[in-house]
């Protein structure tokens, strides 16, 4: 008698679920009020990005922070597929908002923790009330070694157990001294998830000893820090051991959930791209009339539509849990992040000389594109994870 053939794994929904569609026009509708190209370019200029008014409605009203926390904490308790839609528009509008930082990875962190601590901040995250960012490099990427971890200085302001308790949070404040470069998000964030050698540990962004130094980025709408810690207090959430695995499911989910994010930003600059080639003339006749352009726009809308069914594929592969998830998501990234910068670098050029001037917001798309093709591990790196797991040669 034949051994029973093993449950094969559920088929990639690669469509959008109405309540998807409806999450997606509630949030392309709220940043067609609130976040429109002159008022991202006004908020840059004057070097405040963030927009708090923006993420009260994002993240409270329509309950966009919370998509990945479960009821019991506060959240939707959805899914990635929903998360990966927000992130869509998101892309799609160049919005300076800290989603990627603190409803994904932040919030993921959190989850892969335990203890009253990471439950409590998970419910401030949930309701719109903190901004969380990982103090890791935004570069920092799935399948990477971790940077060194900022050193346990000792307990903190009223003592603890110390760094030698079990499995989550509970065991006092220590202080912390450290510094990490590269932060996004950080100067917006009211708490800071550090790993410590001893742990992962949330430290208040405004407590002494924290210091914040805005770095020259080149995506204006996610700003970066090199975040600095002097004997600052943090409270303690999760032992090394897990704090590592933690951060490590994290970094894959956001890796995976920025591919949608790229395809949003993508997805805008065909769309800008096409509509003003219809519009402009030369010679008396439209120029996307002329064959040359058309197949340079063919050529992209096959792009775009491929990079859709690769971030969607991730996207519904962490959601069920799937097995090929890394895999799946190493795809994802090493087509979407090229995808992008090509649109961009497009949407640039077939504008011709209103396409080079700092009123047009497709330099916005270009800049964010850039950075997010390094952001989470470069193409390069994915596609070599890729042949990791395919046992083929490293490209």
């Amino acid at each position: 008698m034949s051994a029973p053939n093993p449950p094969s794994a559920a088929p990639l929904d690669l469509l959008y679920s109405e309540a998807e569609e409806e999450l997606r026009t509630a949030v392309r509708s709220l940043l067609a009020s609130r976040c429109d190209a002159a008022a991202v370019l006004a908020r840059i200029e004057g070097g405040a990005p963030h927009d708090p008014v923006l993420w009260r409605v994002l993240a409270a009203d329509i309950g966009a922070a919370g998509l990945l926390v479960p009821e019991k904490l506060g959240g939707q308790g959805a899914s990635h597929r929903e998360a990966a839609v927000v992130l869509e528009e998101l892309g799609r509008a160049a919005a300076p908002v800290p989603y990627l930082t603190s409803a994904v990875l932040a919030t993921e962190i959190l989850l892969g923790c335990d203890g009253a601590d990471c439950a409590d901040l998970l419910r401030e995250l949930a309701a719109g009330r903190r901004v969380c960012a990982p103090a890791l490099p935004l570069t920092l990427a799935p399948g990477a070694p971790l940077p060194a971890p900022v050193r346990d200085t000792g307990a903190g302001p009223g003592g603890g157990t110390g760094p030698g308790g079990g499995h989550g949070g509970g065991t006092g404040t220590r202080t912390l001294s450290g510094s990490v470069t590269s932060v996004a998000d950080a100067a917006g964030a009211d708490v800071l998830l550090v790993l410590a050698d001893t742990g992962l540990y949330a430290v208040q962004a405004d407590s002494p000893g924290v210091s914040r130094t805005p770095l020259v980025a080149l995506d204006l709408t996610r700003p970066l820090a090199t975040v600095t810690l002097d004997g600052a207090a943090g409270t303690r959430l999760a032992d090394p051991a897990t704090a590592r695995a933690a951060i490590a499911g994290a970094l894959l989910s956001g890796a995976g959930l920025l591919a949608s994010e790229q395809l949003g930003l993508a997805e805008w600059c065909l769309a800008q791209t096409v509509a003003h080639l219809r519009t402009r003339h030369q010679f008396n006749r439209p120029l996307g009339s002329f064959q040359a352009l058309k197949h340079r726009l063919a050529r992209l809308w096959l792009d775009v539509a491929s990079a859709r069914a690769a971030a969607r594929a991730a996207a519904d592969a962490l959601a069920t849990g799937a097995p090929d998830a890394p895999l799946t998501v190493a795809v994802a990234q090493a087509y979407c992040s090229g995808v992008a910068v090509k649109a961009a670098e497009e949407c640039v050029q077939l504008h011709g000389g209103i396409g080079m001037t700092w009123e047009h917001p497709a330099h916005l798309y270009l800049k964010r594109a850039k950075a997010d093709s390094l952001a989470l591990g470069t193409a390069g790196h994915h596609r070599g994870l890729v042949a990791d797991f395919a046992e083929l040669p490293s490209p």
